[in-house]
């Protein structure tokens, strides 16, 4: 059964008044707001099947596109599994669509998740009002870097990941995942970022230490003392040797793109980390160094300009030896040197290497891609732990003859617990402690900032641990 609204009374009375003669076509035309022929046209089915003549036929028929309630079951059921319940709605209908093959408009999923008093997770906040910075016309032009401290993945656990994504297209060119903010990190960042696509020429980054030294605005004051020297920081170092320009940020709503992309992925990344299972930070690396595509094919736009300011790498140089910890070190008569508290030597069978000259000025690299090499105008030479040489254990001799019985050979001198010389380096277990020592060593933050989740305190002191490596 049919029943008809208010309108719909109105408009019989009027058509069975016609049809009685009481009012014309041209009146009722005029009340009804329709043409004489639509008026024509209602009389006539008024007559033939009465008031349901003014029900539209598609009345409590269901729309050919409409979706069937054993979708909606399905739809609901999967919304109840772990990792999708924490989706928001617009996540949730591109995991329908790729996972498991359902296409469903926003609309309408909106309508069918708040019909069920589901609510999204990800909550809406006040922003304060900022001018924004026009983009940059070229892609490469400039990369905005930063790390983002979050429980990545559902564990309890901060874990610090670092990103770059290009300030004229908004692509992701790089992601990597630490346990820290640390200089691995936004190596590893920057290896993806140059080997996907290319040699960016700036870099806008927070004022953290590992981009530039504290003094460094010391150093450029007028009235600067004397003294103050701003030390390149090692990062700087192999940003001058790429020939890429670091812009420090005064404030996080300076590079608000990346900072954007924080909360994209705060809300997209623990939800995908968790339907595929991942929980250690090696499978979520993994898993980012594809996932950028996926995350670049939705948000990324077009640039104003279609040549790229992206840099292929020179031939001849290696970026593994652009992107470690260099410093000075001088080899002693044996090809020796000391880093780090420890003993190493250059490796005899190797091009070259016995024309080292007794104390040359090397260059000792570290990283945990290349283990400790060392450079030498040009050439590169791989090292071994140096063994200590076995010291000889002196005995005390009387000073002057005496009568054998009276000298007593037990008083001999003998080296304490038995060893007379130190411990060497048997494996390369303590180099690969030494890397993890340099690359763990913390770094001052400047001042706490507001993260796009809230008031998230970086802290004082950033390191990275737990980062497998082999040499």
């Amino acid at each position: 059964m049919i029943s008809l609204t208010r309108e719909q009374h109105d408009r019989l009375d009027t058509i069975n008044k016609a049809n009685a003669g009481f009012l014309t076509v041209r009146e009722v035309a005029e009340k009804l707001s329709l043409s004489e022929r639509q008026v024509q046209r209602l009389k006539r089915e008024v007559q033939e099947h009465g008031p349901a003549a003014l029900v539209h036929k598609n009345t409590n028929r269901l729309p050919a596109h409409a979706l069937s309630e054993k979708t909606k079951e399905r739809i609901l059921a999967i919304r109840k599994k772990p990792g999708y319940e924490k989706s928001n709605f617009k996540h949730f209908q591109e995991l329908l669509e790729t996972k498991h093959g359902i296409c469903i408009s926003y609309s309408a999923l909106y309508r069918l998740l708040k019909s069920e008093k589901i609510v999204s997770p990800k909550k809406r906040r006040r922003f304060k009002v900022h001018r924004r910075r026009k983009r940059r016309p070229q892609a490469g032009s400039l990369l905005q870097m930063d790390a983002s401290p979050y429980d990545w993945l559902s564990i309890g656990e901060l874990l610090a990941l670092h990103g770059a994504i290009d300030d004229a297209t908004g692509q992701a060119t790089g992601l990597y995942l630490c346990k820290n903010e640390c200089l691995l990190g936004y190596h590893e960042t920057l290896h993806r970022t140059i080997g996907a696509f290319g040699i960016p020429e700036s870099i806008y980054a927070d004022r953290h230490t590992i981009f530039r030294s504290p003094n460094e605005d010391k150093a450029k004051a007028v009235d600067a003392p004397p003294g103050i020297k701003a030390n390149e920081t090692q990062l700087g170092r192999a940003m001058s040797e790429l020939d890429v320009q670091i812009i420090a940020a005064r404030s996080p709503q300076a590079k608000g793109r990346v900072e954007r992309l924080w909360e994209t992925l705060q809300s997209r990344l623990p939800v995908e980390f968790e339907i595929n299972g991942i929980k250690d930070v090696d499978a979520a690396n993994a898993f980012l160094s594809d996932y950028i595509y996926a995350l670049n094919s939705e948000f990324a736009v077009e640039p104003q300009e279609c040549d790229s300011a992206f840099l292929s790498l020179e031939d001849g140089k290696n970026l593994e030896h652009i992107l470690c910890i260099k410093e000075e070190r001088t080899l002693d008569n044996g090809q020796e040197f000391s880093y780090k508290g420890k003993r190493f030597q250059i490796k005899a069978d190797q091009p070259y290497a016995n024309w080292l000259p007794p104390k040359a000025k090397i260059t000792v690299m570290a990283s945990p891609r290349i283990g400790i090499m060392a450079a030498y105008k040009n050439y590169v030479f791989e090292t071994k732990p140096a063994t200590e040489k076995r010291a000889k254990v002196k005995t005390k001799e009387p000073k002057k003859p005496v009568d054998p019985s009276v000298y007593r050979s037990e008083s001999a001198w003998e080296p304490k617990d038995g060893l007379a010389w130190k411990p060497g380096l048997p494996t390369y277990r303590e180099s690969l402690e030494i890397i993890h020592e340099i690359f763990t060593r913390p770094y001052a933050s400047v001042k706490k900032e507001k993260g796009p989740t809230g008031n998230k305190n970086r802290s004082d002191q950033k390191t990275m641990t737990g980062v497998s490596v082999s040499i």
